[in-house]
C-alpha cells in the first residue's frame, strides 16, 4: 500500500494539482483571514476555517484530487495494469485516499502559521481551534471519500469532480429547506467543531460514512476486476 501513497504522492506534486490544491485553499484561508481578523479584530481561529470562502473553495477543490483517482486510469487503459496488480483492491484503493488525505492534512498544518499570526492580536481558543482542524480533517476525509467512490463508477473525470461537487452543495443546502435533514448536512456536524465540540455522534457519522464509501469503491472496482 505505501507503494500506492509513494506513487501518488508523486503525480499530485510531479503535476500541478497539488500545487493548486494548497495554493487555492490558502488564498480562500487568506481572504477569510483578512475579513475576520484584519477587517474585524476577530481572533477565534475557528472563525476563519467556517467562513464562507473557506467552506465554499473547498467544495471545488477536494474534487482535484479525487476526480482522477480511477476514472484517469480508465480513460487512459491503465486500469488494467491497476486491476491485474499483485496489490489488492483494499490496498490500491486506500493507498489513493490515503495519498489524498495526506495532501489535505499537508494544507491544514499550513494553515498554523495564521493560528500564530493571531497570537499576535490576542488569545485565541487553542482547544476550539484544535477541535475545529480534528473536524475540518474529518470532513474533507468524508469528502474524499465519496469523490473516490464517484470517481469509481465513471471514466470521465469532468463527471466525477460534478458528482462531488453536487454532493457538497446538496448536503450544504438541506437544511434550508427542512430542519429536520440538519443532521444529513455536514457543513452542520463540522460547526459543531468549530465551537469547541468534539461531538462523538458526528465524529461516528463522518467515520462511518468515509468507511461505507470506501468499502463502496472497493466493491465497485472489485466488480470490474471480476468482470475483466
Amino acid at each position: 500500500m505505501w507503494a500506492v501513497i509513494k506513487k501518488e504522492l508523486k503525480s499530485y506534486f510531479s503535476t500541478p494539482i497539488g500545487y493548486i490544491f494548497i495554493g487555492v485553499f490558502l488564498i480562500a484561508f487568506s481572504i477569510s483571514f483578512y475579513f475576520t481578523v484584519l477587517q474585524y479584530g476577530n481572533v477565534n481561529f475557528e472563525y476563519i476555517y467556517y467562513s464562507l470562502p473557506t467552506i465554499l473553495v473547498l467544495a471545488f477543490i477536494i474534487p482535484l484530487l479525487t476526480m482522477r483517482s480511477f476514472a484517469e486510469e480508465r480513460k487512459t487503459g491503465t486500469e488494467q495494469l491497476l486491476l491485474t496488480s499483485p496489490l489488492s483492491i483494499t490496498k490500491i484503493t486506500l493507498g489513493k485516499f490515503f495519498a489524498a488525505s495526506i495532501i489535505a492534512i499537508i494544507t491544514e498544518l499550513i494553515t498554523l502559521m495564521f493560528f500564530a499570526i493571531l497570537c499576535f492580536f490576542g488569545m485565541p481558543h487553542l482547544s476550539t481551534a484544535l477541535a475545529t482542524l480534528l473536524g475540518f480533517l474529518l470532513f474533507m476525509m468524508a469528502y474524499i471519500a465519496f469523490g473516490m467512490l464517484a470517481s469509481s463508477i465513471t471514466e470521465n473525470q469532468i463527471i466525477a469532480g460534478i458528482i462531488s461537487i453536487a454532493f457538497f452543495i446538496i448536503t450544504w443546502v438541506l437544511p434550508d429547506f427542512n430542519s429536520s435533514l440538519q443532521s444529513f448536512s455536514f457543513i452542520n456536524m463540522f460547526y459543531k467543531y468549530t465551537q469547541g465540540q468534539i461531538d462523538i455522534a458526528d465524529t461516528i457519522t463522518f467515520i462511518t460514512f468515509t468507511i461505507t464509501c470506501l468499502l463502496l469503491t472497493i466493491t465497485v472496482m472489485q466488480r470490474r476486476k471480476t468482470a475483466k
